[in-house]
């Protein structure tokens, strides 16, 4: 199933999407994707704006390792097109960070769906990238998914905005693939697996990161697919 066009649409009709989405992704990591002992929960308050989907661990856990069964923890590096290391930020003075923790127990990793509203205002996007670049800071891992091109706001996409708060990288998108994903590593070494996708491309699966160097695949193309199935006609036609 080919990325489409959400930017024919208004931002009612894409979150529409959104969330279905989400809650999709949610569910299929709850489903056997994450290791015991975690959970994934939809838009649990951690400090600053809500996110969109968070990983909970409750007790220590023995992280599982291997990589072609779909419970595993993945230790063999993500294959991204680009892979960027924040090397200075590891001779940096380690400052002490507070333990951002939820009910059930602390946050290890995000999912960020980005929404229009993120990037419809200079303070728009300032306070997402600040919000991302905190949750680094506070050693939780991202996933963020950008379905929308470049704005003025942030015109080598969503990466770049977050990524220069946090080191000195060129970067730039290709002019044919204008639509971001990312993973985010915060530790040991913040790193950034970025893989620029465009409209009419199938989603490959991206890492969301859980403990150090060990990731799940989060399979993006599948979640998409399992939301547009049931994707009223009529909301699909408006991107076809």
């Amino acid at each position: 199933m080919p990325m489409h066009d959400w930017s024919q649409v208004t931002a009612g009709i894409y979150h529409n999407f959104h969330c279905l989405w989400l809650s999709a992704i949610t569910n299929r990591l709850n489903a056997g994707l994450l290791p015991e002992g975690m959970i994934a929960m939809a838009e649990q308050v951690i400090g600053g704006p809500a996110p969109d989907v968070v990983t909970l661990q409750r007790n220590d856990i023995d992280f599982p390792t291997g990589s072609s069964d779909t419970t595993a923890v993945m230790e063999v590096p993500p294959q991204t097109e680009y892979v960027i290391t924040a090397e200075s930020e590891q001779y940096a003075t380690k400052a002490n960070r507070v333990v951002v923790r939820h009910g059930l127990g602390k946050v290890i990793a995000v999912v960020e769906l980005v929404s229009p509203g993120n990037k419809n205002s200079r303070h728009a996007l300032r306070s997402f990238v600040d919000k991302t670049v905190a949750l680094l800071y506070d050693n939780i891992n991202l996933l963020v998914i950008d379905p929308f091109p470049p704005s003025p706001r942030d015109p080598q996409g969503i990466h770049k905005a977050i990524w220069d708060e946090i080191a000195d990288n060129p970067f730039q998108l290709p002019a044919d693939r204008q639509l971001t994903l990312v993973a985010y590593q915060a530790e040991p070494t913040k790193t950034a697996y970025v893989q620029p996708i465009a409209v009419g491309q199938p989603l490959p699966d991206m890492p969301l990161f859980i403990h150090e160097n060990q990731y799940i695949n989060v399979p993006l193309e599948a979640t998409y697919m399992a939301t547009w199935q049931v994707l009223p006609q009529p909301l699909r036609d408006l991107v076809l």
